[in-house]
């Protein structure tokens, strides 16, 4: 019997929709990745979004259609890999805050310079390491070479909280994890 679930992930609905439905999905780019165990939504009315004061040079690519790859860097130092996702216009994305590293774990430990597993992807920071995101993929296809993006093919337990990292709109119920899942970037609170 053939399975009624899609194969890749809809982007076109509201960001937290987008985000709660991305946990359990899998993303690999050029092969090296895993599965999606949490993410933060983001919305341009949302203070804390890089949308929220309008287009920008830097984050243009979140008003551009949906299922599209926003790069930016964070602190300075770290390459963060975000999913735009909503109508185009909207200026709306999900961080991809942690994976469970499934394919090229050789390949993640070396560019990571460590071994634990579960610290390899465990926040967005690490993941952009782990993954080898650089700014050359902002606005690349999420259905294309490099990248695959893969739903989730069964229904999995997922919890919500604040997100973290952040100074505005701190109480927004917009971060999602799967529970149990030893590979978040930090526990829910």
């Amino acid at each position: 019997m053939a399975s009624s679930r899609p194969s890749r992930p809809d982007f076109n609905g509201p960001a937290h929709e987008v985000a709660r439905a991305l946990i359990g999905a899998t993303v690999l780019v050029d092969g090296v990745g895993g599965t999606i165990v949490e993410t933060e939504a983001y919305d341009h009315e949302d203070p804390a979004s890089h949308s929220f004061s309008g287009p920008t040079p830097r984050n243009a690519v979140m008003f551009g259609p949906p299922g599209r790859v926003y790069v930016y860097r964070s602190y300075g130092i770290h390459w963060c890999l975000n999913f735009v996702c909503g109508a185009i216009g909207h200026g709306a994305g999900v961080l991809i805050r942690a994976i469970e590293p499934q394919a090229g774990i050789d390949v993640m430990r070396a560019r990571r310079g460590l071994d634990d597993l579960r610290l390899l992807c465990s926040g967005p920071g690490k993941l952009g390491q782990a993954l080898g995101i650089t700014h050359a993929l902002n606005g690349a296809r999420l259905d294309r070479k490099p990248l695959r993006v893969l739903a989730a093919t069964q229904d999995l337990p997922v919890i919500a909280g604040p997100r973290i990292g952040i100074s505005r709109a701190v109480d927004q119920p917009w971060r999602f994890g799967l529970r149990g899942s030893a590979f978040l970037s930090k526990p829910f609170r």
